[in-house]
């Protein structure tokens, strides 16, 4: 039997990604059991104490066992963290050497949503893919620099580390490594019994652009805020960098440095969410958009839309207006 680890963090965590990784494993054991077979997993809740409180102690979760009692394991399953990162990581600290000497005796590790930064914090993801929630990549970003995140991603998987996008995504890495432990008929077997839709690698169509405002470069802060209310019309670095009195280089260095992208990504992130926007909720067709975010070059537009969300303007739209859907 595969021995697998779900952590119970020993701070806010979201339950259902404990629940939810239990659940799968355990309907893979269940499937097994009805066929007259073995199980395959031993699924056990570890913490660092014996008893956690999740969501103003409307839950508890109480661990079979802490992991100083547990020598050797095959799978670690690290969930997703609720409210501050930092705190949250100072909290669960002593996880790290485990988990980190459980990997150098040949164990895996799956992170779901947040629950990288606690992976990426043993140091074993340097150099590595990595993904996360959409919400968490600029923080991500920053705190682990020489990670290769992969924010658009559902399912990142190299050398035993195993990673999840956002939310519920953490669903599909399941089934992953379901199919990967125990073949591809048990895998879809299990995605119809628990109506987890298979094969899904993009959670592009998620992400919502809000802009990264958190440094403290105030002309760079201005010339964001002048993209997003400027957004059906042309602008041009040459532009932005003469209105703050900042040589162009300069201003490419400062805006990536602030933000995470150059001008020129932002702008196309600025116009495309906007777009997005449209449309979500209005009846205009697909070039009116496509106008009215400043774009005038039709396959430009629909190459810069799927290349961030995912999805071609069409199927966007069909996917999430509400007129569309009930057509």
């Amino acid at each position: 039997m595969k021995h697998v680890s779900v952590l119970v963090p020993n701070s806010p965590c979201i339950l259902s990604s404990v629940v939810g990784a239990f659940k799968v494993f355990t309907t893979v054991n269940m499937t097994l059991e009805r066929q007259g077979k073995k199980p395959f997993f031993n699924i056990k809740l570890m913490g660092l104490s014996k008893e956690t409180s999740l969501y103003d102690g409307l839950f508890i979760v109480r661990p079979e066992a802490l992991i100083s009692e547990v020598p050797k394991t095959d799978l670690i399953v690290i969930p997703a963290f609720n409210g501050d990162i930092g705190s949250c990581l100072k909290l669960n600290l002593d996880y790290i050497p485990w988990i980190t000497e459980q990997y150098k005796q040949g164990a895996e590790v799956a992170s779901l949503c947040t629950g990288a930064f606690l992976l990426a914090s043993t140091g074993l993801l340097k150099g590595k893919k990595c993904s996360t929630h959409w919400v968490a990549a600029d923080a991500f970003r920053q705190a682990f620099p020489e990670v290769k995140l992969q924010p658009e991603k559902i399912i990142t998987d190299e050398l035993g580390m195993y990673s999840s996008g956002g939310a519920y995504s953490f669903l599909n890495l399941m089934i992953y490594l379901v199919e990967k432990f125990c073949g591809r008929e048990m895998a879809v077997h299990c995605s119809k019994i628990l109506e987890i839709e298979i094969e899904r690698k993009s959670q592009s169509p998620f992400a919502i652009f809000t802009g990264q405002k958190t440094h403290e470069d105030e002309p760079i802060k201005k010339a964001q805020l002048f993209m997003e209310n400027n957004v059906n019309s042309k602008v041009s670095v040459d532009q932005l960098s003469g209105m703050f009195s900042i040589s162009r280089r300069n201003f490419e260095r400062r805006f990536k440095k602030a933000t995470s992208n150059t001008p020129v990504e932002y702008l196309q992130r600025v116009k495309i969410e906007a777009a997005k926007k449209s449309l979500e909720s209005s009846r205009e067709n697909i070039n009116e958009v496509m106008y009215s975010v400043g774009y005038s070059d039709s396959k430009a537009f629909r190459t810069m839309f799927k290349k961030i969300t995912g999805l071609s303007p069409v199927s966007y739209r069909n996917k999430y207006n509400r007129e569309m859907a009930v057509k």
